[in-house]
């Protein structure tokens, strides 16, 4: 009972958080993932594989998603997040050829940033 309560609540969710909300949410859990690797390396690399994987899914929707033509973000940012996306996936492979945990610093912080940018009120001054 209590886990199609929650089932529930989860289907409604998605129908009434905003679609930048919903980015953002994602990419802090991406970050979040990749940071419980980073802090405990030794024993949650065998976890890297995948929240790489994760963070890429993300990443590749984000990118997909920003370069459409129908997309109505001003040109600078549709090619300000293209090229974090670009360095995003890049980073991951390297990471996946070479695994060290220093290098999961810059994709957290990116993530983290951009889901702090996408919660705040896009009309405020």
């Amino acid at each position: 009972m209590q886990q199609q309560a929650a089932m529930a609540y989860q289907q409604v969710a998605k129908r009434t958080v905003s679609p930048r909300q919903r980015e953002a949410d994602l990419l802090s859990r991406a970050a979040g993932q990749l940071q419980r690797v980073r802090d405990d390396w030794e024993n949650n690399r065998t976890e890297l594989s995948t929240a790489l994987k994760f963070n890429r899914k993300i990443w590749t929707i984000l990118v997909t998603s920003v370069t459409r033509a129908e997309n109505p973000l001003p040109q600078p940012i549709k090619q300000n997040v293209a090229n974090l996306g670009v360095f995003v996936l890049g980073r991951t492979v390297e990471i996946q050829l070479t695994p060290a945990a220093e290098k999961l610093d810059s994709i957290i912080r990116i993530n983290r940033e951009l889901a702090t940018g996408l919660r705040a009120d896009p009309n405020a001054e």
